[in-house]
């Protein structure tokens, strides 16, 4: 068995393009330092947490990819989905079998997540 194993080498390369190695810096004044630290001690979180979360956020990128950064954006987009669904046809003096509420419903909790994504794209533009 060979100590250089291309599969575990090719492996470990990749387990390692993952890790955060390089510093993006900045630099405050005292009252700024101040205030930064004692809002991170209020989130319970370290200020390079805080700070690479708020970068990552910017950029459009999250810890796991969604695509949409703020979930209450996306579930007020749900809420004005249903609404506008709901209240169409029941202005228009139909019925909503509950069944159909049902489907829009599914539907919603697919679409909403799609909206906020495109929402938040066009607003970065």
């Amino acid at each position: 068995m060979p100590l250089l194993d291309e599969t575990k080498l090719a492996d470990k390369a990749i387990k390692r393009a993952g890790y955060r190695l390089k510093t993006a810096g900045t630099k405050l004044n005292t009252k700024e330092l101040t205030a930064l630290e004692k809002h991170c001690r209020e989130i319970g979180r370290t200020p390079g947490e805080f700070i690479r979360d708020l970068i990552l956020a910017e950029l459009g990128r999250t810890e796991n990819d969604s695509g949409v950064n703020d979930p209450t954006l996306t579930e007020v987009l749900g809420v004005r989905l249903l609404l506008v669904n709901v209240l169409r046809p029941l202005a228009a003096g139909q019925n909503l079998s509950l069944e159909a509420f049902d489907k829009l419903l599914d539907q919603i909790s697919t679409l909403k997540h799609e909206m906020a994504g495109k929402l938040l794209a066009e607003g970065r533009k």
